[in-house]
């Protein structure tokens, strides 16, 4: 899944700005149409990536190399870098690949695929629809009179406000993902029972659920 730095595309949004520090060549108006124009530049091409990664994740294989992505940290072991196993995954069909190669299921270990699957893409589309927050947060923070987003940006102001917008609108959100893991770990556990070539990529454990919570609060106290 694709993440979003969400600090650094707000910044950035501002270099254009900048070069107007010094006495503007054009009308005010016009800086401010072009500031606002970016803006809403930046929300309609975030708003794309984000739809194109939903609409990846149904039609697209689910890789089984990355654990989940929660915060900073992967929640699971990456199986192949860990263990040097080939890559695994599960199609939108319920079929399981390894290497690449079909593997053989009956319908009942296709049904646990799916499910778990079905688990692994709403957490997923979960951690789209954060970030999406995420940015539309964001991008309200710097929009507004260029004079006014310069001076925020050059003393510090701006990058304290989407700081604190992170932490209050965003982190519900992102420990909310957390209180997913259980049912993914009932899923993966009855799915690795029924179709022993899934087992060594089972990767989520109960400490991974039980440390989650405290590492999102964390992470977003040093905020």
């Amino acid at each position: 899944m694709k993440t979003l730095s969400i600090l650094p595309m707000a910044l950035g949004l501002l270099l254009p700005i900048a070069a107007h520090a010094q006495p503007p060549v054009k009308p005010e108006s016009d800086i401010n149409a072009e500031v606002r124009q970016s803006l809403a530049d930046a929300r309609t091409e975030v708003r794309a990536e984000l739809a194109k990664a939903r609409r990846d994740l149904d039609t697209e294989n689910l890789r089984l190399d990355h654990g989940i992505q929660i915060g900073k940290r992967s929640h699971g072991k990456s199986a192949p870098s860990h263990t040097g196993l080939p890559l695994a995954e599960i199609t939108p069909q319920g079929d399981f690949l390894i290497g690449g190669k079909v593997q053989q299921v009956d319908p009942g270990q296709r049904k646990n695929l799916l499910a778990y699957r079905g688990l692994m893409v709403n957490v997923a589309k979960a951690g789209i629809d954060i970030g999406q927050r995420a940015s539309e947060a964001v991008l309200k923070q710097v929009d507004g009179h260029w004079v006014g987003l310069l001076f925020s940006a050059l003393t510090g102001n701006l990058e304290r406000r989407v700081e604190r917008t992170v932490r209050q609108e965003i982190e519900p959100g992102v420990r909310g993902l957390c209180r997913l893991l259980p049912k993914v770990l009932d899923s993966q556990q009855r799915l690795a029972a029924s179709l022993p070539q899934f087992q060594p990529y089972a990767s989520l454990e109960q400490n991974d659920i039980d440390g989650c919570d405290a590492e999102v609060r964390s992470g977003f106290a040093a905020l």
